[in-house]
């Protein structure tokens, strides 16, 4: 008599020892087999071209881009796969865009290698890690964060972008073109709208923006 039909999962993952420890774990489960792995976006397209996962298991930094645009697009092929993410950012902006393409799950790295195959388990048939509070709470986030960058003028954008890269007020001003007391306008201006009230909660601001890395 034939056994259960193993959850096939798909890795895609850049750094390569991850990778395969990952590949091990997943492959000594009786009822799990890795169909294959990829360490960018575009190796994983290549793969999903020829394979049919259940589980897409990503990392959310890709070198080529993230695991959410990876696994929209994968679900473009396969629209059954299930999406579960495993990164070391676990941000509002990474959780967001996993959210947002559909992903069962956000599982942080440092979580115990039986968190993650339970986690894959669960989702593979069809649980949903993501409560709906937290659901509710990323997507308000997301419009709170869509309303703060829309109320920026493009100028308060490069100055904040500046000012997160760690640059003087005076060189700020140098480096556009206009006075220091505009630059100090455009901070105050910034302090209002962002409610940030330091230079550390501005560089803050401007990832959770998306305006620097």
């Amino acid at each position: 008599m034939d056994g259960p039909i193993a959850i096939r999962i798909m890795i895609v993952e850049d750094h390569q020892i991850v990778n395969e420890g990952l590949a091990a774990l997943l492959n000594d489960q009786p009822d799990m087999v890795v169909i294959g792995r990829a360490g960018s976006v575009a190796e994983s397209m290549v793969l999903a071209e020829r394979e049919v996962p259940d589980v897409l298991l990503l990392d959310f930094r890709l070198p080529d881009g993230n695991g959410a645009e990876a696994g929209a697009r994968i679900r473009d092929l396969h629209p059954d796969v299930k999406l579960v993410f495993l990164s070391r950012d676990d941000s509002d902006n990474a959780q967001i865009a996993a959210v947002e393409v559909g992903a069962s799950a956000f599982i942080h790295k440092s979580r115990a290698a039986a968190e993650v195959v339970d986690a894959i388990r669960a989702v593979a048939g069809g649980a949903i890690l993501f409560t709906p509070r937290t659901i509710a709470s990323l997507l308000d986030k997301r419009r709170t964060m869509a309303g703060q960058l829309h109320s920026l003028t493009p100028r308060e954008r490069d100055v904040l972008r500046l000012v997160a890269a760690g640059v003087a007020s005076r060189d700020i001003a140098s480096q556009l073109g206009i006075s220091y007391t505009t630059v100090r306008t455009h901070i105050r201006s910034l302090g209002r709208k962002l409610d940030v009230h330091s230079k550390i909660e501005a560089t803050a601001k401007a990832r959770e923006l998306g305006l620097v890395e």
